[in-house]
């Protein structure tokens, strides 16, 4: 919890105890369902919450703003992102009923009003958002094809609509098809824990 107010130092009181009970609900929750690994769920904070927060570095979205979690998981980076910005609506999709029964529970349990979870796989989401959001969930290319189509037209944001992703490691393959738009930004630019080293993030207008 120390990381997260050491980086973002204007959170309100509210935010604070909501970002405070994800500790023990996640360890509660992974104990029952594997949504983290086991090895690395005492790391909650530094390599999910924070690492799903990179994203409101990048850009801080205007209230509003529709954001769909591709993939979310067990809710990374859509429950941290809910919880930063609660004058955006967050829907979080992935095609495991476990993954998104976790999200439910997490978002209900801490008073999150900004989210909808729902099973479905990306190709059946026909809603319209300002941008996607995901982590490491498949080859940028794959995910544009299947996300292209829920990017909405309009905008009003600081950055044009499109795709945020979470990724590590060599990305010049994936990024390649797409080398005259996509920005790459480095996570130490952020963060100085040692764990983002070579951790980036990938944004792609559309």
């Amino acid at each position: 919890m120390e990381q997260i107010l050491k980086y973002f130092t204007d959170l309100t009181d509210e935010q604070k105890r909501q970002f405070a009970m994800l500790d023990e609900l996640y360890h509660d929750w992974n104990s029952k369902i594997n949504v983290i690994s086991r090895k690395d769920i005492d790391n909650l904070y530094e390599h999910h919450v924070l690492h799903s927060l990179a994203i409101a570095k990048v850009l801080r979205f205007k209230p509003g703003t529709k954001i769909m979690d591709f993939g979310c998981g067990g809710g990374f980076p859509g429950i941290p992102l809910a919880i930063m910005f609660p004058e955006c609506q967050f829907k979080l999709i992935d095609g495991t009923a476990k993954k998104i029964r976790v999200c439910n529970e997490v978002a209900t349990a801490i008073g999150l009003k900004n989210v909808i979870a729902e099973q479905r796989r990306g190709e059946e989401e026909k809603g319209l958002f300002d941008f996607v959001v995901s982590r490491a969930v498949m080859p940028l290319p794959d995910v544009v094809k299947i996300v292209k189509k829920n990017i909405s037209k309009k905008q009003q944001n600081a950055m044009p609509n499109g795709i945020f992703c979470l990724k590590g490691g060599d990305l010049q393959a994936e990024m390649h098809p797409f080398r005259n738009i996509v920005e790459k930004t480095e996570l130490t630019s952020f963060f100085n824990e040692e764990w983002f080293k070579e951790k980036h993030i990938i944004y792609l207008p559309c």
